[in-house]
């Protein structure tokens, strides 16, 4: 075993105050011409009621927050037919006469006036008299809006714009449509972003551009006033030319944004790599214990990974590696293997677990394999106990630690940790990892998770890490047969699981003979309260069905002790079901438990459907997933659902989930919704994003400092979408 003292460790390995980073390559930052764009929307000519309003509805407090705040669509007003010719339906912008009015002869009936054109007459209709009871016979009135047939009359039902004719050029033609909260009308908007416009300064190009010229884009400020107020400058173009200005100004902001966030993760991914690490090698003498104790071999997935984790940790700088694992693959081995690398150096090592069940869970098996002792450290162990494992990480007598973010709270000292492995990164922010890093001289971090990433994502929220792919099962894992099933046939589906169960004993060492299963519960909601009662419920129904102390039940809102219990019990097979809502997720083994029933499916997302259906087929039993969905299932949900029921590749669910649902935050804590960006999306967004990172690639590969005159142009970029405070943020540690 290598496994060297203090006295002859290399001097960056030995402790103390921790050598000095190389000199960050810092871009020199020009005056910000934009500065102005950060004022606050307070500076607008509005009263404070509607700064409010207008702050909620653009997500922000600034004049370039209003100016993000994209249109989500365009009502065309230029179709301004004679009344004759009209058709119904349609927004018209109409030039017609008042010919008379008529008052409402009773409360709550509308006001009626009719108007005309010389070539036929039509109605506007008022359910507010402000606008109507100062119309007199003989005004000549611009209106605009929709259309509609009554009879043999046509009825223009509060119009959207009603202007005299004198003033006729104020109309928009053209007009964006924004999103808007109660209380807050389109024309302050308008207004509010005319004034930001104009304080818009001249900004330099920071696109390649041989891409604006092939693209066909418009300038930055010029795609913000096209898309805002197309009717300036595109009221006399054919839809089609229309229609693609406006996409092309659509393509070229989103395009900046994902430059922006390219470079800022490009930037990160090379600081990274130069950040000084120490080599570590071994001789395998506690990999081959723990490989013994196992009892089989790595499979091919795993040897790969394990020889990119290994050149990264015996490289000269830290590692920052994301292992990103299918359901069942065994990242966990590879995380030990890794483990006992710095173990077998005689340093120190910590997995970080996102719940106290998955730190039990992986306490309890690292306990089993490793050669060496354990340390758990969670939030629950008090006293005593806490304290030895303090001490026992303190003094170095203990290698390995598995814990929650108890790991790297105040307190908490290692005598020489050398690699932070963090499990499930998706469930903690950047702040903790870097947390959990600092607790050594030059930490080498794993990142893993069992949840496949998009390769979207791996470009943005992954984008700094160097990344190795484990696919594949062991050996005698068998495929998981998927199965839809609509709610209506609820008896249907207990008569086989009450069949199940009365069957034969499974291999896995449940007592008790027969099946096992598992029975998660509806997303009822945002509410884990809700979610609850679901699981609840269904407990209930199913202990009246099958028998008291047959059926378990794990929830997120229960005492850790009562969940444990019941996992224990379902391990054990003292229960025969476990009723659960997704606290069962990720990490829960009990390879026993053949049968998955997922209630409301179409609920969940498809890469958590796959998490889900991860729980059983851990065993060498054939096991059974079982969809139940809503008995009105749409054709699109069925046709998402089915692809479940086609493949168990991870990678491809996990695409076409991130395709449906969209990604997370970048450099945030917000890991679920749209990606994270406000001003990329549509049908193109893969593509720009390629087409972002090849650019970022290239221009840091040229000029990493960003001293060119393009380099430059694109710290403005940079600090115009918030990124050089991200950058900071990410890399303060």
């Amino acid at each position: 075993m290598s496994q060297q003292t203090a006295s002859q460790q290399p001097a960056s390995r030995q402790h103390g105050r921790r050598p000095p980073e190389p000199a960050a390559e810092e871009a020199v930052r020009p005056a910000s011409p934009h500065d102005a764009l950060r004022a606050p929307l307070s500076s607008l000519p509005l009263n404070a009621g509607l700064v409010g309003l207008l702050a909620r509805a653009v997500g922000g407090p600034t004049l370039l927050d209003l100016l993000f705040h994209l249109p989500e669509g365009m009502i065309d007003r230029r179709y301004r037919p004679r009344l004759a010719e009209a058709e119904a339906g349609r927004i018209a912008t109409l030039a017609v006469t008042v010919q008379r009015l008529d008052r409402p002869q009773r409360p709550r009936q509308p006001w009626r006036v009719l108007v005309g054109d010389g070539s036929g007459t039509a109605e506007l209709v008022f359910f507010s008299q402000h606008q109507a009871r100062g119309l007199a016979p003989g005004a000549e009135l611009m209106v605009s809006g929709r259309l509609e047939q009554y009879g043999n009359r046509l009825s223009m039902a509060h119009p959207e714009h009603m202007l005299p004719r004198t003033r006729a050029n104020e109309l928009p033609l053209l007009e964006a449509s924004w999103p808007l909260t109660a209380g807050l009308v389109p024309k302050v908007v308008a207004r509010s972003l005319r004034i930001a416009l104009e304080r818009v300064p001249e900004l330099p190009e920071w696109l390649e551009p041989s891409v604006v010229a092939r693209e066909k884009w418009p300038g930055f400020a010029e795609a913000l006033r096209l898309l805002h107020f197309p009717g300036d400058t595109l009221v006399d173009a054919d839809p089609v030319t229309l229609a693609k200005r406006l996409d092309a100004a659509r393509q070229r902001l989103g395009c900046d944004e994902l430059l922006a966030s390219q470079v800022a993760v490009g930037r990160a991914r090379r600081r990274s790599r130069t950040r000084p690490g120490r080599g570590l090698s071994g001789d395998d003498t506690l990999r081959r214990q723990a490989l013994a104790t196992f009892g089989h071999l790595p499979t091919p997935a795993q040897r790969h990974v394990l020889a990119e984790i290994d050149a990264d940790l015996a490289a000269p700088t830290r590692m920052l590696r994301l292992l990103q694992g299918d359901v069942g693959a065994g990242k966990t081995l590879v995380a030990l293997m890794a483990m006992l690398r710095a173990a077998e150096c005689g340093l120190q090592s910590a997995l970080m677990v996102p719940t106290e069940i998955l730190a039990r869970q992986h306490h309890a098996t690292l306990s089993r394999l490793s050669p060496v002792p354990v340390a758990l450290l969670t939030g629950s162990i008090k006293g005593r106990a806490r304290k030895q494992a303090l001490d026992d990480l303190a003094s170095g007598r203990v290698k390995l630690a598995v814990g929650t973010h108890a790991l790297f709270q105040h307190g908490v000292a290692f005598d020489d940790l050398a690699l932070a492995v963090i499990d499930e990164q998706h469930r903690f922010g950047v702040e903790q990892r870097l947390m959990l890093g600092d607790k050594g001289e030059m930490t080498d971090i794993l990142v893993m998770t069992a949840t496949p990433i998009p390769r979207t994502l791996l470009l943005t929220q992954w984008g700094e890490m160097q990344v190795s792919r484990l696919d594949g099962k062991p050996p005698g894992r068998k495929p998981i047969r998927t199965s839809l099933h609509a709610i209506a046939a609820m008896e249907e589906v207990c008569a086989g699981i009450s069949r199940a169960l009365a069957g034969g004993t499974q291999s896995g060492g449940a007592q008790g003979g027969g099946a096992q299963a598992f029975w998660v519960c509806p997303l009822v909601s945002e509410s884990e309260l809700l979610d609850v009662a679901a699981a609840e419920a269904r407990h209930a129904s199913l202990t009246e069905r099958f028998g008291l102390g047959r059926v378990g039940l794990a929830h997120g809102r229960q005492d850790i002790a009562v969940r444990e219990a019941a996992l224990a019990d379902f391990a054990a097979g003292r229960t025969r079901i476990l009723v659960a809502t997704t606290v069962i997720e990720v990490g829960v083994d009990v390879p026993g438990a053949t049968i998955m029933v997922i209630e409301h499916a179409e609920r969940f997302g498809l890469a958590q459907l796959h998490q889900l259906r991860g729980r059983v087929g851990r065993g060498g039993e054939v096991s059974y997933c079982l969809l139940l969905h809503d008995d009105a299932l749409t054709a699109s949900a069925r046709q998402r659902l089915a692809m479940l029921r086609e493949t168990e590749d991870g990678f491809l669910i996990a695409d076409e989930d991130h395709r449906l649902r969209g990604g997370g935050d970048l450099m945030g804590r917000r890991q679920s919704g749209l990606p994270g960006f406000r001003l990329a999306a549509g049908p193109r967004f893969d593509e720009l994003l390629r087409l972002a990172w090849q650019d970022a690639e290239m221009l840091l590969d040229r000029d990493p400092a960003l001293t060119s005159p393009r380099g430059q142009a694109v710290t403005v970029l940079l600090d115009l979408f918030g990124r050089t405070d991200a950058l900071r943020t990410l890399h303060s540690g």
